[in-house]
């Protein structure tokens, strides 16, 4: 039995990730769940939007499952990403059938280092303005390298691009892109090269399928990865992985969108997705399979779907219907 943290968090995270663990219900694996609080509703209620009690189940679990959180976010998951030293941010950008790809065949993965960058929150106001410093240490970029590395070798993947900025940001950058090339020269057979963040940005609409995995830096990943979502159809379609040395949280990409809350018609799949990369996570690879083809059987006969992907489904009959297809598998 695993004993797995859910934190269902703002908004439509909560709604997601019930129908998540309906499905998750079915499963021939046995799941504890231990449920924890965070975000924007419990800050209301108490003026903590992450309990010392929530990171305290976290750390005592197998693995967690992240809804979404609204404005509280910064307080939340990047809190949750620096205490639980999560350094990778792992996001599968992949076309499934019967959603509004602009490609069909799109697979790439984003691998976004996860503890600094611009996003390690030393910001200050000035005379004129404000001004906030970009953290790159050579540890993190060549453990973020190398896990982008492993990867590529542990899924069969041929290829790791670096995204940069190093011909403007020469030192931060300049570290990143070194720490690359060091890394892979310990990976001869996988191919290796690296382009500006620009750049990656308009092939990324132009030639997807030049990417296999990108890894870069925090606010690039962050961004590229959302521009992934709209070639595969959207937020509601990317999962993510949160994972460090010895812990590893799941959550779908998208945000808590207040104006879906409480409507019963938010997209489930980021969530379900999530879900099947905890289970590789895992090493319970045959059942991710079986969850993420039955979401693929969904989607593709595209009867029982939310409104985004064209159907009329409230987001438990959809996931009820997966669930059906799961059992069957």
């Amino acid at each position: 039995m695993y004993k797995i943290a859910v934190i269902p968090g703002d908004g439509i995270g909560k709604e997601v990730m019930e129908a998540t663990l309906h499905i998750l219900d079915a499963s021939d694996i046995e799941f504890e769940f231990k449920f924890a609080d965070a975000g924007d509703e419990y800050a209301e209620k108490t003026g903590i939007p992450l309990p010392q009690e929530t990171i305290d189940i976290v750390k005592q679990s197998q693995a967690c499952l992240f809804g979404a959180a609204g404005e509280s976010a910064a307080d939340v998951i990047v809190k949750l990403r620096r205490e639980l030293d999560l350094f990778v941010n792992l996001r599968p950008v992949k076309a499934y059938p019967g959603t509004k790809c602009i490609f069909d065949d799109v697979d790439f993965v984003i691998v976004r280092e996860n503890t600094e960058g611009l996003y390690s929150g030393i910001e200050e106001y000035t005379e004129d303005g404000a001004t906030a410093v970009r953290v790159i240490t050579n540890k993190a970029s060549e453990r973020i390298c190398r896990f982008a590395f492993e990867y590529a070798e542990k899924t069969g993947r041929k290829k790791v691009t670096a995204v940069h900025k190093a011909n403007v940001l020469k030192k931060t950058d300049g570290i990143f892109k070194n720490n690359f090339y060091k890394v892979a020269e310990e990976f001869t057979e996988i191919e290796t090269d690296d382009k500006y963040v620009d750049a990656t940005a308009m092939f990324l609409i132009t030639h997807p399928n030049m990417f296999d995995i990108i890894v870069t830096t925090n606010l690039f990943g962050d961004i590229l990865s959302d521009e992934g979502a709209g070639l595969v159809g959207g937020l509601g379609l990317i999962p993510s992985a949160n994972i460090g040395e010895n812990q590893g949280l799941f959550e779908p990409v998208h945000g808590s969108a207040p104006r879906l809350a409480g409507k019963g018609i938010a997209n489930p799949s980021a969530m379900i997705l999530s879900a099947v990369m905890m289970l590789d996570y895992l090493d319970e690879n045959e059942e991710a399979r079986k969850l993420e083809k039955a979401l693929i059987t969904v989607l593709r006969e595209n009867k029982v779907v939310t409104a985004d992907l064209g159907g009329n489904a409230t987001t438990m009959e959809m996931a009820a219907e997966v669930k059906t297809k799961f059992v069957r598998e």
